[in-house]
């Protein structure tokens, strides 16, 4: 009897620390994955959506674009950008619809514009070492840029923004899939295109971010701010067609804040991605169009893969 509960002892104390390492685990890369902890996983923008001429905004008019982005990653780094053998996938489809209007009002010379992004993301996460497994699709938090100003020179374009993100997405601080981030962001948007010929054949543009993030409802945790850019190098050809290079970068920049933080904080993520670039307009439907495939690298402290993002923007 005495041998049979010393067995009995023994297979609760292995199945205790086998929850115990499965949770730990599991908690680690959640927070690695999403925010470091619950908190500066990523900002609210996402990059890789402009590419070429990323900060040439159109003339006075009504504008519906439409941004269809997947994002696919399997590897997931740590603190010194080495992977991690964990059995981790996510995938990640976000369709943000945006309405734009470019006002016919003149502001220190420039185009004043106002717009309003409305995400809806779907969200596949797996982590086989810990046992993870989760879906979810929902409604993100919107966009809303109240002012925004656009140049136009005989070589340039240029753009400036003020923007917030209100988060007014689905959320749950136990779902690592939520579409949801629990946190506002201000957003500074500030970028130029410069054309290389008179004919505006050739063409390098940067369109820059930064982000202002609040605390989180659900914890004492502040995000870091993020800055990050766009860019694009493209060629024209016949007139409606531009073929180039594209990519971005972002850096998480600030150390996350708050009582709730029990990583280090002087982690911060970044990463990298390049990749060609197509688009076209089409006159008699007043429909641009514009496809581009990124490869993410040089990742740290967070998942690196790919982008493949379609855009459809309708003047009307």
């Amino acid at each position: 009897m005495e041998r049979v509960n010393i067995e009995s002892e023994r297979k609760r104390v292995y199945l205790m620390k086998h929850f115990l390492k499965r949770l730990l685990i599991g908690t680690t890369l959640l927070g690695m994955l999403w925010g470091t902890g619950n908190a500066g996983e990523t900002g609210h923008y996402v990059s890789g959506v402009e590419g070429i001429k990323a900060a040439t905004v159109p003339g006075p008019g009504i504008y519906y674009r439409i941004y269809n982005v997947l994002y696919k990653a399997d590897r997931l780094t740590n603190d010194n950008g080495n992977e991690l053998d964990v059995g981790f996938d996510v995938t990640v489809f976000a369709s943000a619809h945006r309405f734009i209007w470019v006002t016919p009002i003149k502001f220190l010379g420039a185009d004043f514009t106002v717009d309003t992004t409305i995400p809806l993301f779907y969200t596949d996460i797996e982590i086989d070492s810990a046992g993870i497994s989760d879906n979810e699709f929902g409604f993100g938090d919107i966009c809303i840029e109240p002012f925004a100003l656009s140049w136009h020179g005989a070589r340039y374009d240029a753009a400036f923004g003020l923007a917030a993100y209100v988060p007014v997405g689905q959320y749950d601080k136990d779902d690592p899939a939520s579409p949801g981030k629990d946190f506002w962001t201000a957003m500074i948007t500030l970028g130029g295109t410069y054309y290389c010929d008179t004919r505006k054949t050739w063409s390098v543009s940067i369109l820059s971010r930064y982000e202002i993030h609040s605390e989180k409802d659900d914890s004492d945790v502040r995000p870091g701010n993020d800055f990050h850019f766009e860019w694009g190098l493209g060629k024209t050809l016949a007139k409606t067609w531009d073929v180039g290079l594209a990519g971005y970068c972002r850096w998480q920049v600030t150390d996350d804040s708050g009582s709730d933080v029990s990583w280090d904080k002087s982690v911060h993520d970044r990463v990298w991605a390049i990749g060609p670039e197509v688009s076209t307009f089409l006159p008699s439907l007043k429909l641009g169009i514009s496809l581009k495939g990124l490869r993410e690298f040089d990742a740290v402290d967070r998942s690196e893969g790919y982008v493949i993002d379609l855009n459809l923007t309708k003047i009307f």
